[in-house]
């Protein structure tokens, strides 16, 4: 059973439009790994019991913990209440676990808010001076939505896609990432493959890099609960 750690909320900022970055105290002996998540609540009476999954997007080596979470305010639900938490509230964690882990260089693939397990997995990278010879593939709805395309641009360069599907766009790529965008964009698919985002998304993405020649085991994701 997963313990309860109450942590303070000491920091927030608006990184998009609807995507919030939450900095928090860190409980001692708190440990996680890059691309790991954690059950989170509110420890506010009739939101205790609501968890859901975010991932740390901050460094295991860094003194806080960090969630960088896309509010949903149409849903009224956990992350709309989020959104109007302030400085000093409180929220309840529990343990860190998580399916996506670094296992050599690849090709990372994201779409929308799917991008959160790879923020710390690519700053513990940048951190390490192993980042070079990896990829970021990111698709969103419009370019308002793409998540630290500032940092992603100066961590990977080039190496760095951005791609959006409903509007023109004179700085990135249009269209989603589908077999036929893998073909044009990836020369290598005997390499390691990263995928999250929307569930359809990820299936769609990994039968299409199946297709292509990719070996299944060396294409990592969170699985389905």
């Amino acid at each position: 059973m997963s313990e309860e750690h109450k942590v303070i909320i000491k920091e927030i900022e608006a990184v998009t439009r609807d995507v919030g970055r939450f900095v928090t105290t860190r409980p001692d002996d708190y440990e996680f790994e890059p691309g790991q998540a954690t059950e989170v609540a509110i420890a506010l009476d009739g939101w205790k019991d609501e968890k859901r999954p975010f991932t740390f997007t901050s460094l295991p080596s860094d003194p806080f913990l960090e969630f960088t979470i896309k509010i949903y305010p149409e849903r009224d639900g956990v992350t709309d209440r989020i959104a109007e938490l302030q400085i000093g509230e409180e929220l309840i964690l529990g343990d860190p676990w998580g399916a996506i882990e670094y296992k050599g260089p690849g090709a990372f693939v994201a779409g929308g808010a799917g991008i959160t397990p790879f923020i710390s997995i690519l700053r513990d990278l940048e951190k390490k001076e192993e980042i070079r010879g990896n990829r970021l593939l990111f698709s969103n709805e419009t370019e308002d939505d793409i998540i630290l395309a500032g940092e992603f641009k100066r961590m990977l360069g080039d190496d760095a896609l951005f791609t959006v599907t409903d509007e023109t766009s004179a700085t990135y790529h249009e269209g989603r990432i589908d077999r036929e965008f893998l073909e044009k964009e990836i020369e290598d698919f005997d390499q390691f493959f990263y995928v999250c985002g929307p569930p359809k998304m990820v299936e769609d993405v990994k039968n299409d890099l199946i297709d292509l020649g990719a070996d299944e085991d060396k294409i990592i994701h969170e699985e389905a609960a």
